[in-house]
């Protein structure tokens, strides 16, 4: 259970960079809104303690746990790319969204294999 509310979590907080990317692109009004403001906050707190949560369900901290480790180093570049993206514009916000993609893919890759270095 736990974990399929931690990955419901993970879609909607890609799900909505990508809509809060486009407002940021097209309608930057829409990301003014008090709510759009608050909600990525509130969903990466409730996808951390999801995450929390899961570590000490699957007793993962008594092994080697390198790759929760990177796991969290990377999200905290997702969010500082993803801030990048929304307060920036043109070529910048692209470079840095693309950065925010391959950082997300990167942490999505280490959760299936359990490894720091899943591409070798």
């Amino acid at each position: 259970m736990l974990k399929h509310l931690h990955l419901l979590f993970v879609a909607i907080v890609i799900v909505s960079f990508v809509v809060r990317l486009a407002a940021a692109e097209w309608k930057p009004e829409l990301n003014q809104q008090k709510w759009l403001k608050i909600a990525p906050h509130v969903l990466a707190t409730l996808l951390l303690l999801s995450g929390i949560g899961l570590v000490f369900q699957g007793s993962w901290l008594s092994a080697n746990f390198g790759w929760i480790v990177a796991k969290i180093v990377v999200m905290c570049v997702f969010i500082g790319l993803g801030i990048l993206a929304m307060r920036s514009q043109g070529q910048q916000r692209w470079l840095a969204a693309a950065g925010a993609f391959v950082s997300f893919f990167y942490i999505v890759k280490v959760a299936f294999s359990k490894a720091i270095f899943p591409f070798f």
